[in-house]
């Protein structure tokens, strides 16, 4: 049930965001050239697992783009607010489809598994 409730919130939290992003008028090419950027955050495990599930789970969490989007709003950068957008986009679509944020033992090993 957990699993299935995270999914859910990630397809919401994707179509939300698409949503918001363009119905601000935002560019399709500049969503579809950005959308899986926060993924070179896997070359971290280039260099250890521990760095990979650091600069992973970094690249993955809702806080940073929650920040640019608010600091978007509060500035009135549209700049801010596209990548805060896409960011969130694109942590909602690998939520719905079930990659988790990573512990340091392996790659495949992800809060959602262990639920």
């Amino acid at each position: 049930m957990n699993k299935k409730l995270i999914r859910i919130e990630g397809l919401a939290v994707l179509v939300l965001g698409t949503y918001l992003y363009f119905s601000n008028g935002y560019n399709w090419a500049v969503f579809l050239l950005l959308l899986m950027l926060p993924d070179l955050s896997m070359i971290g495990y280039a260099f250890s697992k521990k760095t990979g599930a650091h600069t992973y789970n970094f690249a993955h969490t809702f806080v940073t783009p929650l920040l640019l989007l608010l600091a978007g709003l509060i500035f009135s950068v549209d700049f801010l607010m596209m990548i805060g957008f896409i960011w969130m986009v694109h942590i909602g679509m690998d939520r719905m489809m079930g990659y988790g944020l990573k512990y340091e033992t392996d790659f495949k090993d992800t809060h959602i598994q262990r639920l």
